[in-house]
C-alpha cells in the first residue's frame, strides 16, 4: 500500500531505553512511516497505553515538520544517515531475525559472542550466550529483568549480523540453560 495517499493519524511514540524512556504524539500516514522516520523508536498501541498517555502533556510533532523535540532529532538524524547506506529496512518486514553480535569483555579477559532470536519490535526472543572459553548459555525472556528493544531492524548494520535459523538452533540445544549455570557455581 502507498502510504503517500493516506491520512495523518496520531501515534504514539516511544523511545525505550530499559529503565525508563522518552515520549511523544507523532503525527503520520502510518506505523511504517514513523519508524522510517526516526530510529529506535515504536509505536505504541496497546488501548490503555494510549488511554494513559493522552492525559499527560507529551510534544506532538508531524513526521514531515521543521521542528522536532531534542531526543527525538538525534533519532531521525541516526536515521538519515541509515537510509543512504546499503541494507536500510532489508529486515524491518521480518517476524523473526536471527543475529550474531559480539561484545568484548569490559575486564579484557575475552570475547562473549550472543547468538540471539529477536521479534519484529527489536525484543530479544531468546539468546544464547557463548564466553571465551566457547561455552553456550541460553535464556529467554522469563529469566531477564527487563527486556528493552535493543535493536532497530531497519538498522542496515544489522545484514551483515544475520544468521539462519539452523545455525541459532543448533547453538539453543547445544547450549544450557541459565538456571543450570548458576546452580553449578553455588554447588
Amino acid at each position: 500500500m502507498n502510504d503517500h495517499f493516506a491520512p495523518t493519524q496520531r501515534f504514539l511514540v516511544l523511545h525505550d531505553y530499559g529503565m525508563g524512556g522518552l515520549w511523544w504524539w507523532v503525527h503520520a500516514r502510518s506505523v511504517r512511516e514513523v519508524r522510517e522516520t526516526f530510529a529506535e523508536v515504536q509505536v505504541v498501541e496497546t488501548q490503555e497505553t494510549v488511554e494513559e498517555a493522552e492525559g499527560r502533556h507529551l510534544e506532538e510533532v508531524r513526521v514531515g515538520g521543521t521542528s522536532t523535540p531534542a531526543g527525538l532529532a538525534d533519532l531521525r538524524a541516526l536515521r538519515e544517515a541509515q537510509r543512504g547506506l546499503d541494507g536500510f529496512g532489508a529486515l524491518a518486514d521480518r517476524e523473526i531475525v536471527w543475529l550474531r553480535r559480539s561484545w568484548d569483555e569490559e575486564d579484557g579477559e575475552g570475547r562473549t559472542l550472543y547468538l540471539l532470536e529477536v521479534g519484529s519490535d527489536g525484543r530479544r526472543l531468546r539468546q544464547v550466550e557463548r564466553g571465551p572459553d566457547g561455552r553456550g548459555v541460553r535464556s529467554d525472556p522469563d529469566d531477564w529483568a527487563f527486556n528493552p528493544p535493543l535493536f532497530d531492524l531497519f538498522d542496515p548494520e544489522l545484514v551483515g549480523m544475520e544468521i539462519g535459523e539452523e545455525e541459532f538452533e543448533a547453538a539453543w540445544r547445544g547450549a544450557r540453560h541459565v538456571d543450570e549455570v548458576e546452580q553449578e557455581g553455588q554447588g
